[in-house]
């Protein structure tokens, strides 16, 4: 386990706060409906003790537009009545495109910053398991340094035994032709 903490149970933590502010979120969005008061994402955000960025994650947003809709369904007349112009009625659809626009525009940064946040992570998770890589490694380095000096001490005891056997051949040798000399000069 790592100093910071198991990230299965940070991760669960993450999530568990991140439920409670959404529900939060949602709570103080329903009281406001409610009680009356204009729907915005700011006043939403502040009654719930969120930031205003949480109000326009998806499932959130779709919910405060939803209350937008209805709170403006019941002070105004429905948009398609006889008595809409056509002008109106391109001024309209020229907003709601522009609106459409600006939501993939914030769909797609937000998507961004997801992908980079979750390649933070991916990272980090990386980054952990190289360190136990590393860790295992340097472990059977460790092993394979013991094992060489072993072997090089081998080595040379090995070395010694051979010179000290060489020794012996040549004075066997030597003691030999001695002896043959002897017996060769001896009528």
């Amino acid at each position: 386990m790592n100093r910071r903490g198991n990230p299965h149970t940070l991760a669960q933590a993450r999530r568990r706060d991140s439920l409670d502010k959404r529900q939060r979120t949602l709570t103080a969005l329903a009281t406001l409906e409610q009680q009356g008061h204009k729907i915005t994402f700011t006043a939403v955000a502040r009654t719930a003790g969120v930031s205003t960025w949480l109000t326009y994650t998806a499932g959130i947003r779709e919910h405060i537009e939803s209350a937008q809709r209805r709170q403006q369904q019941s002070t105004t007349s429905p948009p398609n009545t006889p008595h809409t112009s056509p002008v109106a009625l391109r001024t309209e659809l020229e907003l709601a495109r522009q609106e459409i626009r600006s939501l993939r525009q914030d769909n797609e940064r937000l998507r961004s910053v997801v992908q980079q946040q979750l390649g933070r992570q991916l990272d980090a998770l990386g980054t952990q398991h190289l360190g136990d890589r590393v860790d295992e490694l340097a472990q059977e380095n460790q092993q394979l340094d013991d094992r060489l000096q072993h072997a090089l001490n081998d080595n040379g005891s090995l070395h010694a035994r051979v010179a000290e056997l060489e020794a012996d051949l040549t004075a066997a040798r030597t003691s030999l032709r001695r002896m043959i000399r002897v017996e060769n000069a001896s009528p």
